[in-house]
């Protein structure tokens, strides 16, 4: 039932905003068909060289000259439908991912779809703001594959997780960001991902700065410095893009990554990833926010089990509800920093339980063959994750990893 609803809501929404959509759909109809027909030799491995204004990974390009061969309008329309699709797919994987990782924790499973429902209720406005409105591909697919490198996270696969990371820098380079998510996985593991990750951005990439090595000129291109930018905030009132801007995007959203891994909170490096970005960039397209939801979404359902995914609809009240409320630029700005600083101090400081407390997976399993299964007063009788619609079997719990830990 949360997944008709959702997808009820996701209808509507579509219906709303689709009629005025596609905002920014034309630099992916252009890219798609530059980088298949190579145009006047601007296109193809020169793309980037001589484009460098379009920003998106080639493997949005590649996605998105498959719509070329309709109608404009029609291709637009497909995309749109084809992208707010993916969002609830996001949704599922999100849950999926939930479900799979708290396995043998005692968790109440209706109570996950609950808060998958309330937070997806948050994610979806934002989600369509960026696939309908804006039509940007290329966030769509690097935060769909992100979500999926999180699900093989918690299934302990270091060979997929470690490809849809690469999937999602490819498809856009913002999404860097999300890297650690390769240190949630056990750490023999961490070599493997981290090959099949450098490898398949290796083969999307290389061939342009191989090709043309003016391609270069992408990763320098600049944009205007909008006076409700956070950035403004912190000092910088450069009309344009700093230089250091983007590596200073990456580097912040590596290390808080990485801090948030090591203390034990790995659901939460999409949402920092996220943060550093829209702390530091110089614009404040409101499409930004989704990869703000796709974070807090994920540290909603898995982070934390609270009923209500209270920093879902506080990323969203607070980011995307400023914009109609808040007429002075500098105050947004403010907003926009407050809300990092606050959120990103919250999820990295904010004491909490490591997932089953003390002992650990194996000293529950050991606690569970003595004593029996705990009782969970704030939790319900337990629905196991194989109750849920398509589900699999699972195999017994000592013979699968219990996944990277979480937090309460």
């Amino acid at each position: 039932m949360h997944l008709v609803l959702l997808t009820a809501w996701t209808v509507l929404w579509f219906m709303i905003v689709e009629p005025h959509g596609g905002f920014s759909w034309h630099y992916l109809r252009a890219g798609g068909a530059l980088i298949y027909q190579g145009g006047d030799g601007t296109g193809g491995l020169n793309l980037y060289a001589h484009h460098p204004e379009l920003q998106m990974g080639p493997i949005s390009f590649l996605t998105a000259g498959l719509f070329n061969p309709f109608p404009e309008a029609t291709g637009q329309f497909l995309a749109a439908a084809l992208m707010s699709a993916l969002g609830l797919v996001i949704l599922v994987l999100a849950g999926r991912s939930a479900a799979h990782h708290f396995l043998g924790t005692g968790t109440n499973h209706q109570r996950l779809r609950q808060r998958v429902l309330i937070a997806g209720l948050a994610f979806i406005p934002m989600w369509i703001e960026v696939a309908v409105r804006f039509g940007h591909l290329d966030d769509v697919l690097a935060l769909f594959f992100t979500a999926l490198a999180v699900r093989s996270v918690t299934r302990g696969n270091a060979a997929l997780t470690g490809a849809f990371l690469a999937l999602a820098m490819d498809s856009k380079p913002t999404a860097l960001a999300f890297v650690p998510l390769l240190l949630a996985l056990p750490r023999h593991k961490w070599l493997k991902a981290g090959l099949w990750c450098a490898g398949l951005v290796a083969v999307a990439w290389l061939p342009f700065f191989i090709g043309d090595t003016q391609s270069f000129a992408a990763a320098k291109f600049a944009i205007p410095n909008h006076p409700a930018s956070a950035l403004r905030w912190l000092g910088v009132a450069a009309p344009e893009t700093p230089g250091w801007d983007r590596p200073a995007q990456f580097a912040l959203g590596l290390v808080l990554g990485g801090i948030a891994v090591w203390r034990g909170r790995w659901a939460a490096v999409v949402l920092l990833g996220a943060n550093a970005r829209i702390v530091l960039d110089p614009s404040v397209y409101t499409y930004y926010t989704a990869s703000v939801l796709l974070g807090t979404l994920l540290w909603d359902v898995i982070g934390q089990r609270r009923l209500v995914p209270w920093w879902s609809w506080l990323a969203l009240l607070i980011l995307y509800g400023s914009v109609f409320a808040v007429p002075d630029d500098s105050a947004r700005g403010l907003i926009r920093l407050a809300f990092v600083a606050v959120s990103t101090a919250y999820v990295l400081l904010w004491p909490v339980r490591e997932r089953g407390g003390r002992g650990g997976p194996r000293g529950r399993r050991a606690r569970r063959a003595r004593n029996g299964p705990p009782a969970h007063e704030d939790e319900g009788p337990v629905v196991p994750e194989a109750a849920w619609p398509g589900a699999r079997p699972e195999p017994p719990a000592t013979t699968r990893w219990a996944g990277p830990p979480a937090v309460q």
